[in-house]
């Protein structure tokens, strides 16, 4: 063969060696997807929330005067007994400091004061003195009245005399003892705060005693320091009577009813527990939600179902999570919500015929968050597209993934 021969037929082999792969890698390949089997399970429509945990009955115990709370000893969480645990005690507060102007009114008030006091004795000194006057010239006119000396009006008017003396005495004493009151009230204006922390070491407290059987939940006043009456200082609660409190949209709470069994998850241990709801309250407040968006809340109170010894580590203010069940199915043929897509006015998914997608339109019943019921538009057995992307369409070759399920 020439040389020219030979060149001939190895481009010839190149060439057709190209052309066949151009003609492979241009042929139209199956798209890889994840296609699930539709199959009939078990559905259930909740609406989800976080929730805190409570104590049902929490009492708060209030300073019941104004006047300094000693610094409360407990700690949260110490078991306290009805009327007998003193949890905290009030004793009067401290006396002011004066300005120079009040020390020295005072200061005056106390002088007039004594001034008085010392006029007040020279009065019952006074009426001393003529008592006993009087109480002789009594004693007098009995004798003279005994030897018919004196007339019956004179030994009256003695006696009267006497009698009126008796009165002034213990008159001027009444006066000398609000005098002396009068002094020592003038006295205590100037007792310093020093002076009155002394002796207020002798003055007894006022004890607060628990109202209920418990424990301590919150303390709000630990140190000591001055109180106004009607100030709260404790929180007592039983830990062990719990109830969740979840606010839930509005729109969201108009579907819930008492009765309604919840699933409690994420609070800690391995299994969810069970619980159920006790009452929708009456009304709504505003809320404003992370985003700034203020919204219509509701609260839901719900009780634990499940025996205690499984919840017994959770305790007040602990967050969990609700699902509140809607309604719940056993045999119910359902889809990933990321399945469906829009076409028109209806819902579509992509199933599988023979290797190719084809749109079906679909009638969608009840959903969660996740999926959703298939009400008409496919049967059990058909493979569906999980995630329909934009180059899936009609017709088009399309193939499951190794990985897919």
């Amino acid at each position: 063969m020439s040389a020219n021969a030979k060149r001939i037929l190895l481009w010839s082999l190149l060439g057709l060696i190209l052309a066949a792969t151009l003609v492979w890698a241009f042929i139209p390949k199956p798209i890889p997807v994840d296609m699930l089997m539709l199959e009939p399970g078990e559905m259930t429509v909740t609406v989800d929330e976080e929730g805190e945990t409570r104590v049902r009955d929490v009492f708060i115990l209030s300073a019941p005067i104004s006047g300094r709370a000693l610094r409360i000893d407990a700690e949260v969480g110490d078991e306290v007994l009805a009327q007998q645990t003193k949890v905290a005690e009030i004793e009067p507060t401290d006396a002011t400091l004066l300005d120079p102007r009040s020390e020295a009114q005072a200061r005056a008030d106390i002088r007039a004061a004594e001034a008085n006091l010392v006029l007040a004795e020279a009065s019952v000194k006074e009426a001393r003195v003529e008592l006993n006057f009087a109480q002789n010239e009594f004693k007098r006119a009995r004798k003279l009245r005994a030897d018919a000396v004196m007339s019956e009006r004179e030994l009256e008017d003695a006696e009267r005399t006497f009698r009126t003396r008796q009165a002034a005495l213990e008159t001027v004493i009444a006066t000398r003892q609000a005098r002396q009151a009068e002094l020592e009230r003038a006295r205590a204006q100037l007792i310093s705060p020093t002076e009155a922390r002394v002796r207020g070491d002798e003055c007894p407290c006022v004890p607060i005693r628990a109202p209920v059987d418990g424990r301590i939940l919150k303390i709000l006043h630990k140190s000591e320091g001055v109180v106004s009456a009607g100030e709260p200082l404790v929180e007592i609660g039983d830990p062990g009577d719990l109830e969740i409190v979840a606010d839930l949209l509005s729109s969201d709470a108009v579907k819930v009813e008492q009765g309604q069994q919840v699933i409690i998850d994420n609070w800690g241990g391995a299994k969810s527990l069970a619980g159920v709801v006790r009452r929708v309250e009456p009304f709504g407040f505003t809320k404003v939600s992370a985003l700034g968006i203020e919204e219509q809340r509701v609260n839901v109170i719900i009780d634990f179902t499940s025996p205690k010894t499984e919840w017994s580590r959770i305790a007040h203010g602990y967050q969990v999570d609700v699902r509140i069940v809607l309604w719940q199915g056993n045999d119910v043929l359902k889809l990933p919500l990321t399945a469906l897509f829009r076409e028109g006015d209806r819902w579509a998914v992509f199933v599988e015929q023979g290797g190719k997608a084809s749109m079906r339109k679909v009638n969608l019943g009840r959903r969660t968050g996740l999926e959703a019921e298939i009400l008409s538009g496919l049967a059990a057995g058909e493979s569906v597209v999980v995630h329909p992307g934009d180059k899936i369409t009609e017709g088009v070759d399309i193939e499951a993934r190794e990985n897919a399920r």
